[in-house]
């Protein structure tokens, strides 16, 4: 059971806490109004935990006891714009300076433990509704007015120490709201933080309990965790408590694996790594963000190798694992995944695009591959080329340091391969020598499925040789076009 401390809405001591964070233009003038009108607003949450780790603050979050239809009256004259989409929450949207501000009021709410709407219920006092909030280290609220810190649960020494903790006990905390055990996970790819003993074991008991959390809802803690600087901490909370099992079954199940490189004690192993050298290349590009369709296709890359692991003969008496077509299973049960997650549709196929790709290289062998296979392989990644890159050199994770270097230097010549056909040919771009226009013109046709052969061969003829001439592609055309007639 987590530990609790004694309120400390106390009046500020010289060098408070709350000193270190900072009241932007917008606060100072909203704690002013509110103030005059005798009602107290703090900042809360989120902007206060990363002000006091040092983190960039964007959006505001205020909490206050004015009820909602008093804070429409109190921001009317100083917002350029409000919002109400959260008023039966008691949350109030307002545009002032500038700045996005949400302004809630104190909460005392409970929950039926079926949905995970509330029922709502205003409060009067800021440690009430600092005991309802998931964790200690966004349980804290500085007032705008005096400075004040207001941290009734010990949130400063847990944020100091690194350690998620919950205000109310875990187990009362994941009732009232199941995706809170999700968010976990989250913050400690995003703060890179520790769960504490309870906490883990509250979600490791009550992980089932996710399931009644919407799939847009879970899609979106998935897609910050993916994105945080330690995602692969966060992932591994997931799998260890039982929440992967609820959320995404394919990742615990690559530990049943084993890897044909032989040098992981699983595919879950070998996964987290790739991931995890698939960012580092990310990262190598100036002013790099994170980019989640590369992260979900490292992620999901091997998925497919469950399903397909078969056990054959090897020298000796040897038996070798192997993964036929793994990749082609794998995209199959990536699009069924992020469709169940609601991901969307132009960002599903992206990934399932790299997960169905991502072997393809090693039909290279030394090089053997000609010009016509060179083309398909840029013509079949598309926009996707350079993701394709990162994830096909992430996904070489041998200790045997010859072998990678023979991988390495392998790609290096595709590549190089790959820059002089783009000297050569407008690779990115890979048409036809001659559009539709010109197949209904020289063949004296009408729009129809024959223009649509015609066009697939005369690209299918690009692959192979390379740019035509006008004149040879013309010719092409009228031969394919008389062998069709006979």
């Amino acid at each position: 059971m987590s530990e609790h401390r004694s309120d400390s809405a106390a009046p500020a001591a010289v060098g408070d806490p709350g000193e270190l964070v900072p009241i932007p233009p917008a606060a100072a003038r909203l704690g002013e109004l509110f103030a005059a009108a005798g009602h107290q607003l703090f900042l809360v949450g989120g902007p206060v935990r990363d002000a006091l780790m040092g983190r960039e603050v964007n959006d505001l979050d205020f909490t206050t006891d004015a009820r909602p239809e008093q804070v429409l009256q109190l921001v009317a004259g100083v917002a350029s714009g409000t919002w109400t989409t959260g008023i039966d929450f008691g949350t109030v949207g307002a545009q002032i300076g500038g700045q996005p501000c949400e302004i809630t009021t104190f909460r005392a709410d409970s929950y039926d433990r079926v949905s995970r709407n509330p029922v709502v219920a205003f409060g009067t006092d800021i440690a009430e509704d600092l005991r309802r909030r998931d964790f200690t280290m966004n349980a804290m609220a500085v007032s705008v007015t005096d400075r004040r810190l207001i941290d009734p649960h010990g949130g400063l020494a847990d944020l100091a120490r690194g350690v998620l903790r919950t205000p109310a006990t875990p187990q009362e905390s994941f009732g009232d709201d199941p995706l809170r055990m999700l968010r976990a996970a989250r913050f400690v790819a995003q703060l890179g933080v520790t769960p504490a003993e309870p906490v883990i074991e509250a979600i490791s008991q009550m992980s089932g309990e996710l399931s009644r959390i919407t799939a847009e809802r879970v899609q979106a803690e998935l897609n910050k965790l993916i994105a945080g600087p330690f995602p692969r901490r966060g992932l591994e909370v997931l799998v260890d408590t039982g929440l992967a099992d609820v959320v995404l079954p394919e990742l615990p199940a690559l530990r049943m694996a084993a890897d044909e490189h032989g040098q992981h004690k699983d595919v879950y192993a070998h996964t987290l790594q790739v991931l995890d050298q698939a960012i580092e290349l990310e990262q190598r590009e100036p002013g790099a963000q994170p980019d989640l369709v590369l992260r979900w296709a490292a992620l999901l890359h091997d998925i497919g190798k469950p399903d397909t692991r078969r056990f054959v003969d090897g020298p000796g008496q040897a038996k070798q694992v192997t993964f036929h077509h793994h990749e082609v299973v794998g995209a199959r049960l990536a699009k069924a995944r992020l469709k169940a997650l609601k991901f969307p549709k132009d960002q599903t196929e992206d990934i399932v695009r790299l997960v169905f790709l991502h072997l393809r290289f090693y039909g290279y062998g030394r090089g053997e591959w000609t010009d016509s296979a060179v083309r398909r392989y840029v013509a079949d990644a598309g926009p996707l080329l350079e993701r394709l890159h990162k994830l096909v050199r992430s996904d070489t994770t041998t200790r045997n340091k010859r072998k990678a270097a023979m991988l390495a230097a392998t790609y290096d010549a595709l590549e190089e391969r790959i820059a002089r056909l783009r000297e050569q040919e407008e690779l990115d771009a890979i048409r036809p020598d001659l559009d539709g226009t010109e197949i209904m013109a020289i063949l004296r046709v009408k729009p129809g499925p024959l223009v649509g052969k015609a066009y697939k061969h005369l690209l299918e003829l690009r692959m192979e040789h390379g740019p035509l001439t006008h004149e040879q592609a013309v010719q092409a055309l009228r031969a394919w076009h008389a062998d069709q007639q006979s």
